[in-house]
């Protein structure tokens, strides 16, 4: 998995949000076993500590869980997964908007700027 992170961005949410992404897609399936805590962090390049954080915020959103001592899961429900992806579109998509029209871009104008970048 490609790991590249904004560092102008809180690290723990993107952890999530790519796990996310993963499991929404159907890469990562319901009932399949994660990557360690520790095998994520070396290969984010990020604290162990880090990655505790993220695994618990999903864990919190229903999207993983802990068996102690076996490591993390996907739960079964992966509708959960798509559910909180589907609000992080919704959520980047709305800033995306509100920085455009902050910059003075009309409706029209973003969705031609939209249409130059879709076919690059």
């Amino acid at each position: 998995m490609n790991w590249l992170l904004d560092k102008k961005r809180p690290i723990c949410p993107q952890i999530a949000e790519k796990l996310c992404v993963l499991i929404a897609s159907g890469e990562i399936g319901a009932g399949d076993r994660l990557m360690s805590v520790r095998d994520v962090a070396l290969n984010a390049g990020v604290t162990p500590n880090t990655v505790q954080k993220s695994f618990e915020m999903l864990e919190q959103q229903g999207v993983i869980y802990s068996r102690r001592g076996a490591g993390w899961y996907v739960s079964d429900n992966v509708d959960v997964a798509k559910n909180v992806f589907d609000e992080l579109v919704h959520s980047k998509t709305v800033a995306y908007l509100n920085d455009m029209e902050s910059l003075g871009l009309g409706k029209k104008d973003i969705i031609n700027i939209i249409k130059e970048f879709r076919y690059e």
